[in-house]
C-alpha cells in the first residue's frame, strides 16, 4: 500500500476526491499527511475530520526553514507520493530532492500549453479562450523547480464549443480532474505506471 502526503493551499478539491476513494476501497494508498502553508485552509479541516494528520508551515517569512520543516513532516509521517492539491507555491530544494520523481500535480490545461507562474484557477481558462483553442483538459505532471515544468504522466482532454465562457470551460475541466488524478494513482498502485522524469 502507498502513502500519499498532500499540500495544499485552499480548499484541496483533488484531496477530497482521493481521500473519498481510499475511504471507499477504491484506491489501495493510505492518507497519512496534509500541510497547507494557510493556517486557515479547508483542507487542514477536512483532513481533521478524516482522522488524516494536519499541519500548518507557513511559508512568509524564512523559506528556507519551511521547506525544511516540510521535508520532515512528510518523511516522519512515512510518505512515498506527495500530491499537490491546489497549492499555490513553489516546493523549495529540500523537498524537491527527498520526493524527486514522486511529486505529482494536476495542472487544468494541456501542458505544455498555458502553463508557468501566474497561471493557475480561471487565468489558465481565459487564456485558453483567449488563443482561440477548441480542446483544452487536465494534466498530471511530476513537479520540479519550475511551475508546471516536470515531465506529463497523464491527460484528459475536453472539448471547448462556440460561446463556452471562462467559467463553462473551467466546470468541465474540473468534471475531469478528480478521476484522471485517481486513475494515475491507481496506476501508480498497481505497478502499470512509473515515475520518471523527462
Amino acid at each position: 500500500m502507498i502513502t500519499l502526503g498532500f499540500i495544499a493551499s485552499g480548499n484541496g478539491t483533488s484531496l477530497r476526491a482521493i481521500v473519498a476513494a481510499i475511504e471507499a476501497g477504491e484506491l489501495a494508498a493510505r492518507a497519512a499527511l496534509v500541510v497547507s502553508n494557510k493556517k486557515d485552509a479547508a483542507a487542514l479541516a477536512f483532513a481533521r475530520e478524516h482522522g488524516v494528520s494536519a499541519r500548518w508551515i507557513p511559508t512568509v517569512g524564512d523559506p528556507w526553514a519551511a521547506d525544511a520543516d516540510l521535508a520532515r513532516a512528510l518523511a516522519e509521517a512515512g510518505v512515498d507520493l506527495v500530491v499537490l492539491s491546489g497549492y499555490l507555491r513553489k516546493l523549495g530544494p529540500n523537498v524537491l530532492a527527498a520526493y524527486e520523481n514522486r511529486i505529482l500535480n494536476i495542472h487544468p490545461a494541456l501542458l505544455p500549453k498555458f502553463g508557468g507562474e501566474g497561471l493557475y484557477g480561471r487565468r489558465v481558462h481565459e487564456a485558453v479562450l483567449a488563443a482561440g483553442e477548441t480542446v483544452t483538459g487536465a494534466t498530471v505532471h511530476l513537479v520540479d523547480g519550475q511551475y508546471d515544468h516536470g515531465a506529463v504522466v497523464a491527460q484528459a482532454r475536453v472539448d471547448i464549443q462556440p460561446g463556452d465562457t471562462a467559467e463553462i470551460v473551467e466546470a468541465k475541466v474540473m468534471g475531469v480532474e478528480p478521476e484522471l488524478y485517481l486513475d494515475t494513482l491507481r496506476r501508480i498502485v498497481s505497478g502499470a505506471l512509473t515515475l520518471t522524469a523527462r
